[in-house]
């Protein structure tokens, strides 16, 4: 049987390779938003929660300051309800708004925070009263040619 010998430049790039692939394995498990201890929980309700799962990002402004961490339907309203986490330096008014917004019309959708501009602010564990829901794109094409076609 023949004995293989290894260069040293084919081990350093085994190395070098298993290293990447340990390094993107952590990159891809880590969290995508702010970690339980430096977060609080809201709670917002939506008619239709269509685009939207646990682990979306919630964003502010455009920047990602938490992330859905639970949803449910409730058998009694009918409704979608959420919770999502909130980093905990973001102080929210009590009449801020919250709606599901798309990234692009391909492309995935978020939750968007509204700040509102009461003096009196969300408790952990709050909810977020206004809320939207997402906008269906077909619903919206069905409408537009709806109204096409009435004139």
């Amino acid at each position: 049987m023949a004995e293989t010998d290894y260069t040293l430049a084919e081990i350093a790039t085994g190395g070098a390779v298993l290293a990447a692939a340990i390094g993107f394995f952590f990159y891809a498990s880590g969290p995508g938003g702010p970690s339980a201890a430096d977060s609080y929980e809201l709670l917002a309700a939506f008619r239709s929660a269509e685009g939207i799962s646990v682990g979306t990002e919630v964003r502010l402004g455009g920047v990602q300051i938490g992330s859905v961490t639970a949803m449910e339907l409730n058998p009694q309203t009918f409704l979608a309800e959420t919770t999502f986490s909130v980093a905990s330096d973001i102080i929210l008014p009590d009449d801020s708004a919250i709606s599901i917004a798309s990234e692009s019309l391909l492309g995935g959708s978020y939750v968007e925070v509204i700040p509102g501009g009461s003096p009196f602010n969300l408790e952990p564990g709050g909810e977020v009263l206004d809320t939207q829901s997402s906008v269906s794109l077909i619903t919206l094409l069905l409408r537009f040619v709806g109204a096409a076609a009435d004139e």
